[in-house]
């Protein structure tokens, strides 16, 4: 594990989350990184884990998408390698993401990590995410600017570019530095020596999404729904005007669907679980019993959920939980036994012994342990 962050989490909340950047010199003093650029080149080999390498050439833009066997050809500066969910792959990477666990769990979206070669960079742009980048070995220089109105363009099919802006912050970072980003500030960095960065990404759904995602569980969960009806109705006077009574009902019929909290609950609880990348599932061979879970949580063995399984519950839960896009219900209610699973990333035997209802937390538990959602140490 990695030093703590060196961070006033309530000032930071109440004065830059979400609203304007802020450098964190030797935000993780002592900082190691916890896996190598050739380990990383690694995981760009493998044709399921998403990666990107990012360069210019006389003055020219270049991306494309991995997986990747060489990067000989591009020489030694100025090229960019990037890898998405490196948390999901490398527990340790998985640790540097721990400390950030003071944001809810449901924003987090992955770590990336990136090796940059000097001159190294993706150019000038804005992001819709907020992000917190660690700088591990070498050094980069950031500059990052408050929101502003930019003109954005397609520097090349695959990367998007702002025009010059004013910076904010200007500034070399060094190993252990940490650079908050909020959603809408213009930022670029470029390598100053092979320099390895982490980011770690917060998502936030906009309401286009939200209601495209929610039209997709109303079809997939919803057999009917009640049809607008103009029973009583006047005649009418004018043959191709719609009313305003009309349009009342139409919003009316559409509210009443989002006006249901378990329909929302469960809505939002798969989407917002779903992985975005494929998760490092491995069924457990042969496959445990309920007594066999047991003994090994008694024997003092901890469980532990895999790197990017997202696992939520909404606020006075007591039997419901989403994971992986899917509902679960503990068979009696038990919001001690919903927290342990959601809150913590692992489960200790004694834990699951304090609880009202070991039974049920252990009979949901078990067909997850034997797909690979928890896992004993052990067994990796």
């Amino acid at each position: 594990m990695h030093s703590a962050l060196k961070l006033d989490i309530d000032d930071f909340l109440a004065n830059y989350w979400q609203r304007k950047p802020l450098l964190i010199k030797a935000g993780f003093p002592g900082f190691e990184d916890p896996l190598s650029p050739d380990e990383l080149a690694g995981l760009a080999l493998e044709p399921h884990i998403e990666s990107r390498r990012v360069w210019r050439e006389n003055q020219r833009w270049n991306a494309e998408t991995g997986p990747f066997e060489s990067y000989d050809h591009l020489g030694e500066t100025d090229w960019t390698l990037l890898v998405q969910a490196v948390n999901q792959w490398h527990p340790a990477v998985q640790d540097v993401a721990e400390a950030f666990r003071f944001i809810p769990g449901w924003r987090f979206d992955d770590v990336m990590v990136s090796f940059s070669t000097p001159g190294g960079g993706v150019g000038p742009h804005i992001d819709q995410y907020g992000v917190f980048i660690i700088q591990g070995d070498g050094r980069r220089r950031w500059r990052v600017g408050l929101p502003q109105s930019l003109k954005q363009f397609a520097a090349h099919g695959a990367l998007r570019h702002c025009e010059a802006f004013e910076a904010e912050i200007d500034e070399v970072l060094e190993p252990g530095d940490v650079l908050y980003i909020p959603p809408g500030c213009p930022h670029e960095g470029y390598a100053e020596t092979p320099a390895l960065n982490y980011s770690i990404g917060f998502r936030a759904p906009d309401a286009r999404d939200l209601i495209s995602g929610f039209a997709d569980h109303m079809l997939a969960h919803e057999s009917d729904s009640r049809r607008f009806d103009d029973a009583a109705m006047a005649p009418c006077s004018a043959h191709g005007r719609i009313d305003h009574q009309a349009m009342l009902q139409v919003k009316a019929l559409m509210v009443e669907l989002l006006d249901d909290p378990v329909r929302m609950a469960d809505w939002f609880g798969e989407m917002i679980s779903e992985a975005k990348h494929d998760l490092d599932l491995e069924p457990v061979e042969p496959l445990y019993s309920l007594e066999e879970l047991v003994l090994r949580l008694d024997h003092g063995d901890h469980l532990y959920r895999l790197a990017g399984a997202r696992c939520f519950y909404m606020e006075g839960s007591e039997e419901v939980f989403y994971l992986d896009g899917d509902r679960y219900q503990l068979d009696e209610p038990d919001a001690d036994a919903i927290a342990l699973l959601c809150d913590q990333a692992r489960i200790c035997g004694p834990e699951v012994a304090c609880l009202k209802q070991p039974e049920a937390l252990l009979e949901v538990l078990l067909p997850l342990v034997n797909q690979g959602y928890w896992y004993f140490e052990e067994d990796e």
